[in-house]
């Protein structure tokens, strides 16, 4: 099913040392198959059973492509991918549901929310399988009828299992550097930290305080990425609270049943946007206070860019100094004031 899809690509990647980019693209690729699937059988995502795909070929195909464009700084360089025309093939496939028209509706789904040009042909056979368009459209590539004025460095050809009579079943790949895309600045650095994240949000006017409390409790062990409890009014003249809840893709349907199940609301509203997520990692470091030691994380987020890594903030972390200020007897502001001596040393590396 989706979800043991997800479960599975998340073990592997918890346990890989791919990029916080690689990770995300991983994630991507996988979301937008799901999503296709279920957009195309009316189901929830984490039921869909990804009929027309071997689960274990989906995955070894995301991770083999994820891991080699890692290999070459893809997600931490600035790279452009540029692409013709798809073609999409021709004729009939056989599905569980029986013979469909090429392409295959997954195909279309995700093909539906791409601006990559396509055409049908040369031959009679599925040329674009789902997994092969979600890899692709979620590398943000950019259209060009010809390749770009480019040095070729390397070129690379894959051949495919199935011979074709007058059609070379190859794909061909060119790595090298152009003045002219660079010109164009058709592609941002920033575009590597893209992600999709989705909103939840309903609207309670006779639930109480404790319930809203509970209910956040439960959220954060989720493990969600924010939560807001905002008052509001609404029709009628009630006083109510609007809950939102911000969380990956993945987590949408077993989040609405637990907010449906917790607070009785009727329905819950969502959506999946982009957001732009740069890099954070955590350092830790000791401050002395009164001849004592504590350790204290600090939060540093930074980009990669043509610049080089540009620091964007450090911080440290709020429980940390909360722990501190008990055990010493110090206001929390006097042991934050001790704990930013501390960021002189850490913004000299970079």
């Amino acid at each position: 099913t989706g979800k043991t899809l997800e479960n599975a690509l998340n073990e592997f990647l918890i346990n890989s040392d791919l990029s916080k980019g690689a990770r995300v693209y991983a994630k991507r690729v996988l979301n937008s198959l799901l999503q296709a699937e279920a957009e195309v059988h009316g189901d929830l995502v984490e039921k869909i059973h990804l009929h027309e795909l071997s689960s274990v070929d989906t995955l070894i195909d995301i991770l083999g492509v994820t891991e080699t464009l890692d290999k070459i700084k893809f997600f931490t360089n600035d790279f452009k991918i540029v692409c013709g025309k798809i073609p999409l093939g021709g004729g009939m496939i056989k599905t569980s549901h029986g013979l469909m028209a090429i392409p295959a509706p997954a195909t279309i789904k995700i093909l539906e929310k791409t601006n990559l040009l396509t055409y049908g042909g040369p031959i009679e056979s599925e040329l674009v399988t789902p997994t092969g368009i979600a890899l692709l459209a979620n590398l943000n590539p950019i259209f060009l009828q010809y390749l770009p004025e480019m040095k070729i460095l390397k070129s690379i050809y894959s051949t495919g299992q199935k011979t074709f009579k007058n059609f070379s079943n190859i794909l061909r790949v060119f790595y090298g550097e152009s003045k002219e895309l660079t010109s164009m600045n058709l592609a941002h650095h920033l575009q590597k930290y893209i992600e999709q994240v989705s909103f939840l949000e309903t609207d309670v006017d006779d639930v109480s305080g404790e319930i809203i409390g509970n209910l956040v409790d439960i959220l954060e062990k989720k493990q969600v990425l924010d939560i807001q409890i905002l008052p509001s009014l609404t029709k009628k003249n009630r006083p109510s609270h609007t809950i939102k809840v911000l969380c990956y893709p993945e987590q949408i349907f077993d989040l609405i049943e637990m907010i449906i199940h917790e607070v009785g609301t009727l329905g819950v509203r969502f959506n999946t946007i982009s957001r732009v997520c740069i890099e954070r990692k955590v350092e830790k470091k000791n401050i002395q206070i009164d001849e004592k030691i504590y350790e204290v994380n600090y939060k540093i987020s930074f980009i990669e860019s043509k610049k080089g890594v540009e620091l964007i903030n450090i911080k440290p972390e709020y429980e940390d100094l909360k722990k501190i200020s008990i055990r010493s007897g110090l206001s929390i502001k006097k042991v934050q004031l001790l704990a930013q001596a501390e960021l002189k040393q850490i913004y000299s590396k970079y």
